[in-house]
């Protein structure tokens, strides 16, 4: 085999975003800074767990942002970075494209997103 290191635009943007709730919480963060009970209640359908893993892998990828603030009980504030603001138009495409499919398959619209 060639060590030849294969790059690809589409396939590097779904391993930043492609999480199973990575998008929602980007699209939350968007003109904003939460703390992680607001998020839970913006994203129920996560679990604490998931929702950590996520904001965690999140974080790593620089697309977010985490401060915690040194005060008991611990405040923690998630926001979006240059980078993770840079994605706004993406996830706004997929939005609309993905409400054209559901109206044309005959399906309502019912997420926590909106534009």
């Amino acid at each position: 085999m060639n060590n030849i290191e294969y790059n690809c635009p589409v396939g590097a943007t779904l391993e930043l975003i492609g999480g199973k709730y990575k998008s929602l919480i980007l699209w939350h963060l968007i003109d904003k800074t939460l703390r992680f009970g607001e998020l839970r209640k913006l994203i129920p359908q996560a679990t604490p767990k998931m929702l950590t893993q996520q904001l965690r892998e999140l974080e790593d990828a620089n697309l977010i942002i985490r401060t915690v603030y040194p005060v008991v009980p611990p405040k923690v504030e998630y926001q979006l970075s240059q980078l993770g603001t840079s994605i706004r138009p993406i996830l706004e495409s997929m939005y609309e494209w993905g409400a054209d499919y559901l109206t044309k398959s005959g399906k309502d619209i019912n997420c926590s997103m909106c534009l």
